[in-house]
Formats: C-alpha cells, structure tokens, sequence
C-alpha cells in the first residue's frame, strides 16, 4: 500500500482529485491545504507527497523541504507508522527515508517549478496532463525511480536562467499583492532597509526600470 499526502489549497479540486485517487486498490490517501500540510505529514506518515506548486497565501509560502523532511517524523515513534522520464539536474532526496516529493507544475510559470528542483524533488507532472499520468508517477516515486512530464522540459530551460532567489520571489510577489516595505519586512521578518536592498537587486537583475516594471517583467517570465 503506498500513503499519499496531497498537498492543495484548493478545497473544491483537491477534494475530488483525492477522492479519485483513492479508487485505487494499491493507494491510501490524505490530503490538506498548505498551511496545515506539515502537520498532516507528520500524522500521515506518507510515502509519496503529491504537492501543488501553487498556494493561496502569499505572506506564508510554504517549505518543500520541510514538507519532505517531516513526512519521514511520524508523531510518537521512529520511522513510518501504519494506518489510515528523467532529466538532467534533478537530485535524489536528500535522506533515503524521507516523503518523496512530487509536484503539480505548471509549464508557464517556472518560478515554483525551480523551487521544486531545489528542494530535490523526484517527480514532475503537468497540472495539464491526465490523472492516469499522475498514477504512474505516483507509483513509479513510490518505487524509488523518478518522473518528469515531456512537456514541462521547455519550463524547466526556464526555470534554469531565472536569474532571482527565493527570498527575492518573496519580496517580490508580496509586492504584487500590494504590501508596502513595511508590511513586508514584518512579514518576512527583515528589516526595510534589508527589503529596500533586496527590492534594488531584483530591478538590476531584471533589466527593469522601475519596482513595476520588475513586477510586469517577472509575471510575464512565469517567475511569479
């Protein structure tokens, strides 16, 4: 029996997705939102985490790694508990014993996607693509091989040349929702002289002009 964890914020969709998957004879299923994701790990103790690469809440965005790293820390006891293509780049998990991560990716924004490859995760699945696409991979991970959908190779190219960081995608794309220094420093917890300084190298990185333009610019690059 292989334990999912499906990671989506979306009730409505991860619903019904879990709720398919969990049709097949060989598939336990769990599944929950972002921001209660490592928590349900911890309780599920899945061998596959199926995750979303896009999430609701701009001001907590979510820890591939943690979610990997306490998949494998069942609560009360050690190790896992009982109960209810390839591609060049790509790393094994970093820990042998570990959730296996999965991600639904989509090819037009290789920001998250570039997140996934950082966290060392095994498989890579369209969000475009079919379920029986996702039950391979599933079942492949799940058997310590991994798994990249064809079409996301043009996104991961993408995803390659990105020239911001993580932190700066941070700082970024709570800008787009509209925050102020202020608001954003508290957030990430830094100081605004730290978020003006990181708000300057993300204009110099993108070539842009201003603080909107390096918005316009990371949106239409799929960055964000």
């Amino acid at each position: 029996m292989i334990r999912i964890l499906l990671v989506h914020d979306e009730r409505l969709l991860r619903s019904a997705l879990a709720d398919r998957l969990a049709r097949e004879s060989d598939l336990e299923v769990f599944h929950t939102r972002w921001r209660t994701a490592s928590a349900r790990a911890r309780s599920s103790c899945p061998d596959v985490c199926v995750a979303d690469l896009d999430w609701s809440d701009p001001y907590n965005r979510p820890s591939l790694g943690e979610l990997q790293r306490v998949g494998a820390e069942p609560e009360g006891g050690n190790g896992r508990g009982g109960g209810t293509g390839t591609t060049a780049g790509l790393q094994p998990p970093s820990d042998s014993g570990s959730c296996r991560l999965l991600v639904l990716a989509a090819a037009n924004r290789p920001g998250p996607l570039r997140h996934a490859v950082q966290a060392r995760a095994v498989g890579y699945v369209n969000k475009d693509g079919t379920v029986e696409q996702l039950l391979t991979a599933i079942r492949l991970v799940a058997g310590g091989e991994r798994f990249v959908d064809e079409s996301l190779g043009f996104a991961f190219l993408k995803a390659a040349r990105m020239p911001l960081t993580r932190r700066e995608l941070n700082v970024l794309s709570l800008v787009v929702e509209g925050a102020s220094i202020a608001e954003i420093a508290g957030s990430l917890r830094l100081s605004p002289g730290t978020v003006r300084n990181y708000m300057a190298a993300i204009t110099r990185k993108t070539g842009a002009r201003s603080r909107v333009d390096a918005v316009r610019i990371s949106l239409e690059e799929g960055w964000l």
